[in-house]
C-alpha cells in the first residue's frame, strides 16, 4: 500500500512536537517534507527529510499528497485554500481559521476537490476528556444539567511569538485554547443553540484577549467554558453535573510535556496519566451514596493520525472533518458578536 507523502508547512514547535514525530513513527505516512523559511533544522533530525524555500515550491511537488497547516491562525485560509488547489489532502491546526466565511469556503473547495480536509484537534484524545467521555457513555451520571470545562494557566508574560500578541485576526485566547474547549463542547453534546460571551485583557501590557468565559445553552443544560493565564491555584478542568451525581477530573494529559522532551509517541506507556490525577465519581446508586476515583483511560494522539489515515486510503470521514472546524468557527465568531453586543446570541 503506498504510503502518504506528508509536508509540514513550518518546523517550529508544533512541526517537531506535535506533527513529525507521529507522521514518521505511522506506517501510513512518509515524512516527505517541510517548508522552512531560513535555519534548515529538519534533516537533523529527520535525514530524509527534503526541505522546501516556499509554499509554492513545496505544493508543486506533485509527490506530496498531505499538507500540514501548521502556522499562524490568520494564514490558515490562505495556505490551506492553496494546497487544496494544488491537489492535496490538508490538515489545519486550530483555530481552523479565523472567521465562519473563511472555514465555509475551505469545506466547499475540499468537496471541489475531492480532498479530505481535516482538523488538529489533539485533545479530543488527551486522557481527560476520554475519561470525561467514558463517564458520560456509561450512564451513571445520568442526565447532564450543567457541565463546566476549564483549560487554566498562569502565565503573566507576554509569548516571545509575536503573532500571538499582535492585534492580528487569529490572536488571542479565543483563537488559541478557545477552540480546544469549544470542539470538546461540540463532540460530547453537539450543538447549542444560543452562546453568550466574555473576553478580558487581565495580563499587563497584553494587547490581545487572554481570557474568556463562554456560555453554552443547551434545550435541557447549560455549559460553562473558561480558559485564563492568571490561575495560580488549579481547579478541577471538567466537571459534570448529572441528575445522578457529579463528576470532577483534574487536567493531567501528559503528552505535551513527554512529546516536548523528544520522547516518542509509542510503548505501553504512552499518554498514561500519574497516580493521584484520577476523576471523581459522586452518585446515588439504589438511594445510596457512592463515591469513588475512576481510572484514567491512556491519552492517544496518534488516533487522529490514524484516523486521517483511514480516510486518504479508503474514502472515509475524518475523525476531525472540516466541518467540525465550521461549527467551531460558528461559536468563535458568536462569542465575538455577543461579547461586542452584551448579549445572547442564537447560533
Amino acid at each position: 500500500m503506498k504510503k502518504i507523502n506528508t509536508a509540514l508547512c513550518s518546523f517550529g514547535m508544533s512541526g517537531w512536537v506535535f506533527h513529525a514525530p507521529f507522521i514518521n513513527l505511522h506506517p501510513g505516512y512518509e515524512l516527505y517534507g517541510v517548508w522552512e523559511r531560513s535555519a534548515k533544522k529538519a534533516a537533523e533530525i529527520y535525514p530524509s527529510i527534503r526541505s522546501f524555500d516556499s509554499l509554492d515550491e513545496m505544493l508543486a511537488d506533485d509527490a506530496i499528497d498531505l499538507v500540514v497547516v501548521n502556522t499562524p491562525n490568520y494564514t490558515h485560509f490562505d495556505f490551506a485554500q492553496k494546497a487544496l488547489q494544488a491537489g492535496k489532502h490538508v490538515l489545519v491546526e486550530k483555530s481552523f481559521t479565523v472567521t465562519v466565511s473563511e472555514a465555509e469556503q475551505l469545506v466547499a473547495l475540499a468537496k471541489q476537490k475531492n480532498k479530505k480536509l481535516a482538523v488538529y484537534q489533539n485533545r479530543r484524545w488527551d486522557s481527560d476528556l476520554k475519561t470525561v467521555k467514558k463517564v458520560l457513555d456509561s450512564g451513571e451520571l445520568g442526565e447532564i444539567v450543567e457541565a463546566e470545562f476549564h483549560y487554566d494557566r498562569y502565565n503573566q508574560l507576554l509569548s516571545p511569538k509575536a503573532h500571538k500578541e499582535t492585534t492580528n485576526a487569529g490572536a488571542g485566547l479565543l483563537h488559541d485554547l478557545g477552540p480546544h474547549l469549544i470542539d470538546q463542547a461540540i463532540y460530547l453534546f453537539g450543538m447549542p443553540e444560543k452562546v453568550f460571551g466574555t473576553l478580558r485583557i487581565t495580563r499587563p501590557s497584553s494587547l490581545v484577549n487572554d481570557y474568556i468565559d463562554i456560555l453554552l445553552f443547551y434545550p435541557t443544560m447549560n455549559m460553562r467554558l473558561k480558559a485564563g493565564l492568571i490561575v495560580k491555584e488549579p481547579q478541577p478542568s471538567f466537571i459534570l453535573h448529572g441528575r445522578n451525581g457529579s463528576f470532577l477530573k483534574p487536567r493531567a494529559d501528559v503528552q505535551e510535556d513527554t512529546l516536548k522532551t523528544g520522547a516518542l509517541p509509542q510503548g505501553e506507556d504512552w499518554g498514561k496519566e500519574p497516580a493521584g490525577a484520577e476523576g471523581l465519581l459522586n452518585i446515588l446508586v439504589n438511594g445510596e451514596t457512592v463515591r469513588k476515583t475512576i481510572p484514567s483511560e491512556q491519552g492517544d494522539y496518534m488516533a487522529l493520525y490514524e484516523g486521517l489515515f483511514k480516510a486518504i486510503t479508503y474514502d472515509e470521514t475524518p475523525l476531525v472533518s472540516g466541518e467540525d472546524g465550521f461549527k467551531v468557527m460558528k461559536i468563535i465568531e458568536a462569542v465575538l458578536m455577543s461579547n461586542g453586543t452584551g448579549t445572547v446570541i442564537t447560533v
